[in-house]
């Protein structure tokens, strides 16, 4: 038997060079992206694929003409997220996270430079919008210890020498986040340092097409976790010896099976541990005939953040009347804020036009009402009347937003909680509710 190179090195032979999102068709590519059981779903549900080089184009696009719009002379990302977004490469992301050794030079011309590992500058060159690669951006002490500054000026001065460049005689330079060091280095160079943030989370916000079909395809994947994670708890939960934690790790595994990559919180709770919201998951045997509650905070296939709760009733009884009348509560909190959505509706007018939870659920209720999502957790965010402060937020929303609705009715003092959540996209004459997972019948009484 004769077997080809050519041949077991691709996902798929009979789909030829590229797989439906125009990504290689190669077992040892280097870019991560969906797995093979992913596309099997997706194929069988019926959605159609991002295209990845519309998808990256569409971005680069934004990201240049939001610095060419704020006459800046370009935008230094360190953010991983936001590097993400700017060249759609990944580098030990969570690790990333706390030890900054990437970043991203986008200048106003479009020209796009990443430092990244010095061992790893091939993780990007699959994207011809990456320009070059670099090493010298990682300017945390644990890695360069008492001469921190020493590196910062020589980063610093690269930067210096590619604005001069590609931005001649432009000193506004935006940053989103750095160290110290790096910091004042880049003062020294007489940088006027300007808001990055503020440049990358508006330009997210808004998501092109293939960001939209994207965002479908990893929300498909994440409620077929979330399904899995649920058969599992209903299965073993009344054996009594399943704890929370064995519950989770369901759902991280069926994320990273379909080519997610991490989940950003440790938010499921059961029973009296729901109450109050935010423990996190642990130990805890969970038993029958209770509630398991859980926010996914999923960064699912192609980076995409899937951010959804469910509240679930495990058992052979029926939940009690308070709890099914607080599912309820929350469930027309959600469905009575979502139908306000639409383009045009200021965040202003979407907090003074809200649902008001009950006093009994006022002291405990969520963060926020709504905020946006796309690669996390986004820009903007809608608060509740009592904590929204004038100004922070006064824009309109825009076709192309996608935001996640939130409910938490937690009664004080009590011995649960009901946490709901679904993900909307902003569509030209209204929304588009992306979140198909069902509510637990039993908690809404039927």
């Amino acid at each position: 038997m004769n077997t080809h190179f050519r041949d077991t090195r691709k996902i798929d032979p009979t789909r030829g060079d590229r797989l439906p999102d125009g990504t290689p068709n190669d077992n040892d590519r280097v870019e991560i992206g969906p797995t093979q059981l992913a596309y099997r779903e997706w194929e069988g549900a019926g959605l159609t694929l991002p295209n990845l080089d519309r998808m990256r184009d569409f971005r680069w696009r934004r990201l240049t003409q939001a610095i060419v719009d704020r006459g800046y002379g370009g935008l230094l990302m360190f953010d991983p997220l936001n590097i993400r977004y700017a060249t759609d490469s990944t580098n030990m992301q969570l690790w990333n996270t706390h030890n900054p050794f990437r970043a991203v030079l986008l200048c106003a011309d479009g020209y796009i430079v990443i430092w990244d590992y010095k061992n790893s500058p091939f993780l990007s060159t699959f994207n011809p919008l990456v320009r070059e690669q670099r090493s010298g951006a990682d300017l945390f002490y644990f890695d360069r210890g008492d001469k921190v500054d020493v590196a910062a000026d020589v980063f610093s001065n690269e930067v210096r020498v590619l604005l001069a460049e590609h931005a001649p005689g432009n000193k506004r330079l935006a940053v989103d986040k750095i160290m110290l060091h790096g910091l004042r280095a880049l003062e020294a160079q007489r940088f006027e340092i300007m808001e990055g943030e503020e440049v990358t989370e508006k330009t997210r916000a808004i998501k092109g097409p293939d960001e939209i079909l994207a965002m479908r395809c990893a929300s498909h994947a994440c409620e077929s976790a979330v399904a899995a994670m649920e058969v599992f708890a209903r299965q073993n939960v009344p054996n009594g010896n399943t704890s929370e934690d064995d519950i989770w790790a369901v759902l991280h595994a069926e994320n990273i099976k379909r080519g997610g990559e991490w989940i950003e919180t440790r938010l499921l709770a059961s029973g009296p541990r729901t109450n109050p919201w935010f423990q996190e998951c642990g130990p805890r045997i969970v038993q029958n005939n209770e509630i398991v509650a859980f926010d996914t905070d999923l960064i699912g296939s192609y980076g995409i953040c899937v951010d959804i709760s469910r509240t679930w009733w495990i058992g052979d009884r029926k939940p009690t009347n308070a709890m099914i009348d607080a599912m309820r509560h929350a469930h027309e909190h959600i469905q009575t804020n979502m139908a306000m959505l639409k383009p045009g509706v200021t965040i202003p007018e979407l907090i003074a036009g809200c649902h008001r939870l009950d006093d009994r659920f006022q002291k405990q209720k969520y963060g926020c009402m709504m905020h946006g999502v796309g690669l996390c957790d986004e820009w903007p965010l809608v608060a509740y009347p009592d904590t929204a402060v004038a100004g922070a937020f006064d824009y309109a929303l825009e076709p192309g937003m996608t935001l996640c609705v939130e409910a938490l009715v937690s009664p004080e003092g009590g011995d649960f909680s009901i946490k709901l959540e679904d993900q909307v996209l902003i569509t030209e004459d209204g929304f588009e509710n992306l979140t198909e997972y069902p509510f637990d019948a039993a908690l809404m009484g039927e």
